[in-house]
């Protein structure tokens, strides 16, 4: 099977002034349509299911998160803690953000507007992993 994520690394830069870490849309693996910031209050789970329609990028901007990927195959943990380190959540994998550090801001870029509903949701694991 083909893995529907992949860790995407960016340009880090730091100086006495502190760091910069640019995203440039051009450069990502889609175009843009909506991007939106991820909090969670103590012991709080996020996501929880697959898109059929949108991917998304994840990166913890502040702090710390572990995500939960599952392309199929299992499942497996990604540890997030740099802005400039990444995931790219493709289509039909499922996706859960556990561990958030209390300071903890995860920004979400998206492939699609905002896109609720069965149409594009999965929120069922065991109906994901059975397909």
């Amino acid at each position: 099977m083909t893995e529907k994520f992949e860790i995407l690394e960016f340009p880090h830069l730091e100086d006495d002034r502190g760091t910069l870490t640019p995203f440039e849309f051009e450069n990502l693996p889609f175009a843009p349509e909506r991007v939106y910031f991820v909090t969670a209050k103590n012991g709080a789970v996020r996501g929880g299911h697959a898109h059929f329609v949108e991917e998304e990028i994840f990166v913890a901007a502040r702090g710390s998160i572990s995500l939960l990927v599952n392309d199929g195959s299992g499942d497996q943990r990604i540890f997030l803690d740099a802005p400039n380190r990444a995931v790219w959540v493709k289509k039909n994998c499922w996706h859960e953000l556990h561990d958030f550090s209390d300071d903890a801001v995860v920004v979400a870029i998206s492939s699609t507007k905002y896109f609720p509903g069965e149409k594009n949701y999965q929120t069922d694991k065991k109906v994901f992993l059975e397909k």
